[in-house]
């Protein structure tokens, strides 16, 4: 990978690592699932973005430049990767899709709206773009885990302790590493076990816009939260896991229509894409 980060980022990163969404492989799956199902155009428009990299290997990088120096890094990024939602009604009025600067961007929404706007811009420059879908892949993956869109007041369940297997931990937690690393498979195994090519299901998942995602969210992580459990073992696992590999293709197959519709006019690529654009969603 051509991406230079410092052995310093490398350390902040791990004692970090708690609050971030899907722990490394996670977000690697769903960028690996996505380039399954890119159209050919789509592959070769980003090519020059992603430098040489796989959208699996930039899927952490939002991640891994929190722990870099300066202003957007220590103290303006972090907001770009979930968001709180009081009022589910209100979900879809929260849209902005004028959004063109980073300023504007107050939570992860926001963010997907923004990178989405640079990428389809024609005044956008190379950098601005190379950033852009950087944190666009990150952001889809952050969108369907489920306490990106949990409660403010335990910071998405960081602040609920638990065990899992004996080991002290938060739900946060479980849900972005613990649940996927008991599988004991690399991304790439986890990858093609739940691939699909399921039409009927493709389809399904990509008849939604970001506000979908996210609520969809919201309401797994609020039964999660009813449930109050905080010993989890064998029987955790088997009830959550199906959530959590639902979740992973959702936002893979997403993160690829997205790209689809940014990246590709073609007939092909329109049956591949969102079928709610973000352009016909209402700024508010």
């Amino acid at each position: 990978m051509r991406r230079l980060i410092t052995a310093a980022a490398l350390v902040l990163g791990l004692v970090s690592a708690q609050v971030h969404a899907w722990g490394q492989n996670g977000h690697r799956i769903v960028g690996e699932l996505a380039h399954a199902h890119l159209t050919e155009q789509t592959k070769t428009a980003i090519l020059p973005l992603l430098e040489g990299d796989s959208l699996a290997e930039v899927s952490t990088w939002a991640d891994e430049m929190r722990s870099a120096p300066g202003e957007f890094w220590q103290k303006k990024s972090s907001k770009w990767h979930y968001i709180n939602v009081s009022d589910p009604k209100n979900m879809h009025k929260h849209v902005h899709s004028n959004i063109n600067s980073k300023e504007q961007v107050k939570n992860i929404l926001d963010g997907i709206y923004y990178a989405t706007n640079i990428l389809q811009s024609k005044d956008s420059g190379l950098e601005e773009k190379r950033f852009a879908i950087r944190f666009l892949v990150h952001l889809v993956g952050d969108s369907h885990q489920p306490f990106h869109a949990g409660r403010a007041a335990d910071h998405g369940g960081n602040k609920i302790k638990v065990e899992f297997f004996g080991d002290n931990t938060n739900l946060h937690s479980v849900w972005d590493t613990s649940l996927i690393e008991n599988e004991n498979l690399s991304f790439t195994e986890f990858t093609r076990f739940i691939q699909t090519d399921n039409q009927e299901l493709i389809a399904e998942y990509l008849a939604s816009t970001p506000a979908d995602w996210l609520l969809e969210s919201h309401h797994i992580a609020e039964k999660i939260y009813n449930a109050e459990k905080t010993e989890m073992k064998y029987r955790y696992v088997f009830d959550h896991m199906p959530i959590v590999k639902t979740r992973l293709v959702q936002g893979g197959i997403r993160l690829a229509g997205l790209l689809n519709l940014i990246f590709d006019g073609s007939t092909q690529a329109k049956a591949q894409s969102l079928s709610k654009p973000l352009a016909l969603e209402t700024a508010n």
